[in-house]
Formats: structure tokens, C-alpha cells, sequence
């Protein structure tokens, strides 16, 4: 269940960024955007492929690790995307727009996570 609420904090911190760009989507270097995307989607593919083969493990942080490692990667690509339509169009939004996409998708993680979590100590407690 930790975990579940470690994975809630990035995107409540993310809405909370995302609110104060809507009022003013400035650009972000799309260059370092897409770069930094790259990088961290080589990463988390690389986790993510480590981690697969325990994905359907009962435990909900073996379920934690995988979603995240996946989630993340989804997220990298997307980043890069926005940074690639950045690059022809200069404006914030599709930063913005990606970064809200990606809170939703962690909040959706957390709640699975929790669900397995709380799944399991109601076993435990049987």
C-alpha cells in the first residue's frame, strides 16, 4: 500500500506543475526534452524487460516494480513526442498535455497497486 502512495506523490506534484504551466505554457527546449526522453526510455525498456517475467507474481510490489518500469516507458515515448511536435511548434501545451496524460496513467497504477496490496493483507489476515 506504500507503494501505491509512493507512486500517488509524482503525480499530485505533476497536476500541481501542470496547473501553474496551463496559465502559461512557455516552450520547453524541445532538443533536451526529446534527449532526455531517450535516454530514460532505454532505461526503463531495460527494466522493463528484466521485470517481465515476474509480472503475474501474486506480490503487489513484484505488480509495483513491473507497472512503473512499463509506465515509465510509455512516458519516455511520449516525452519524446512532445518534444519531436515541439520542435514545429513552438508552445508549451504538448509538454503539458503529455505530462497530464502521464499523471493520470501513474494514478492509475497506484490505485491497481492498491488494490492488490489491500487484496493481499485481507488474504493474510483470513
Amino acid at each position: 500500500m506504500a507503494m501505491a502512495l509512493i507512486l500517488v506523490i509524482p503525480a499530485l506534484a505533476l497536476f500541481w506543475t501542470a496547473w501553474q504551466k496551463f496559465n502559461a505554457p512557455i516552450a520547453p527546449d524541445a532538443w533536451l526534452l526529446s534527449l532526455t526522453g531517450l535516454g530514460a526510455l532505454v532505461v526503463n525498456v531495460g527494466c522493463a524487460f528484466l521485470l517481465a517475467k515476474f509480472r503475474h507474481h501474486s506480490g503487489s510490489l513484484t505488480r509495483a516494480a513491473f507497472l512503473s518500469a512499463r509506465n515509465d516507458a510509455f512516458a519516455n515515448i511520449a516525452i519524446i513526442l512532445a518534444g519531436l511536435i515541439t520542435l514545429g511548434w513552438l508552445s508549451g501545451w504538448p509538454d503539458l498535455i503529455v505530462g497530464i496524460a502521464i499523471a493520470i496513467m501513474n494514478a492509475d497504477a497506484a490505485k491497481e497497486i492498491w488494490e492488490a496490496a489491500k487484496d493481499e493483507h485481507q488474504s493474510a489476515n483470513a
